[in-house]
């Protein structure tokens, strides 16, 4: 077999320059681009018998003109910035990272919620802005912090990730709801339909994928469901929430807060109605990235690659099974 040439068209965020290339390099000729522009795709990637892809789409046309390509390696658990059918046509084995950033993400979703419930960095920042010197008391707050024990915690999602956040919640005391497509059972946890878990939660928390039936789901009518003094936080995908009806819903008091690690169009753009929305809290979509979670997706993506080559593909989405010649 002749040695393969390996194109990753955005790498920058998988390594930054603390998380090598090394594994990959061992496999066959490597080209890494920190980003590439949809009109550099073709150019960049011409005779790769593989493409590394995190965020750059890979759609029917951009297939087309990569005629030597045999295997997609996404850089993620999401797949959908690759068309997979188009791929299968093509006899083009596409492959996802199943789990590797399921302990950061939960970490961070509980970073999001205590940031909500006791406000540490606001405090802090006023600390140092001289408030509490000028306070007559000895304890001062801005809110007063919000106990999680003995609260409702509802997650949207039966996943890895769902399945640690519900683990952590009731660490805290909390007791936990959980509402997916399909029943589930999660040991100290009550599965119930999603009407329920919205009435009922004090937090909901997102961790369902994006597909046709939930883009857009967090709506007006979701958001009204919900208890005044809940909180929303999603880490799962930006296009789950109706961003124009959160930021309405926040700024008359329909609920109490929400958290977002993404947003419909990434980078956030200055016209994002959240970011002038009371009351939310934004990161940068960066919940999965972790050097210890980059350092996972590296290996399995290395993985990938390396059962690709030997001819027994694993963490295939799509369809195509023959290593390149």
């Amino acid at each position: 077999m002749t040695v393969p040439r390996i194109v990753v068209l955005d790498g920058h965020t998988l390594n930054p320059g603390d998380n090598l290339w090394t594994g990959l390099e061992e496999l066959g000729e490597v080209a890494v681009y920190e980003r590439t522009p949809g009109d550099q795709i073709a150019e960049r990637s011409a005779g790769a018998a593989i493409v590394l892809t995190n965020k750059t789409p890979l759609d029917a046309a951009a297939l087309e003109s990569l005629p030597a390509l045999r295997m997609i390696a996404v850089l993620a658990t999401g797949y959908d910035v690759v068309d997979v059918a188009a791929a299968a046509r093509r006899g083009v084995v596409v492959a996802n990272v199943p789990e590797y950033g399921t302990d950061s993400v939960a970490q961070h979703v509980f970073a999001l919620l205590l940031e909500l419930c006791s406000a540490a960095g606001a405090h802090d920042r006023a600390v140092r802005d001289g408030a509490w010197q000028r306070s007559p008391d000895f304890s001062f707050w801005l809110q007063s912090p919000i106990e999680l024990s003995g609260r409702t915690m509802g997650i949207v999602g039966c996943g890895r990730i769902g399945r640690r956040v519900a683990a952590i919640a009731s660490a805290f005391g909390m007791r936990v709801l959980v509402t997916s497509r399909s029943r589930c059972e999660i040991a100290g946890t009550q599965w119930t339909d999603i009407a329920v878990l919205v009435a009922d939660a004090d937090v909901i928390s997102l961790h369902c994928p994006l597909t046709p039936a939930t883009r857009g789901m967090v709506d007006e009518a979701f958001l009204r469901r919900m208890r005044p003094n809940a909180f929303l936080i999603n880490t799962a995908r930006g296009p789950l929430i109706d961003e124009d009806a959160l930021a309405a819903a926040l700024r008359d008091g329909t609920i109490a807060g929400a958290a977002v690690d993404v947003v419909a169009a990434e980078p956030i753009r200055d016209d994002n109605p959240l970011l002038r929305a009371p009351r939310c809290i934004i990161t940068p979509h960066l919940a999965w990235a972790s050097l210890a979670a980059r350092r996972r997706l590296m290996a399995a993506t290395v993985e990938n690659v390396r059962a690709f080559l030997a001819g027994a593909p694993i963490n295939v989405v799509g369809a195509g099974t023959s290593a390149p010649a």
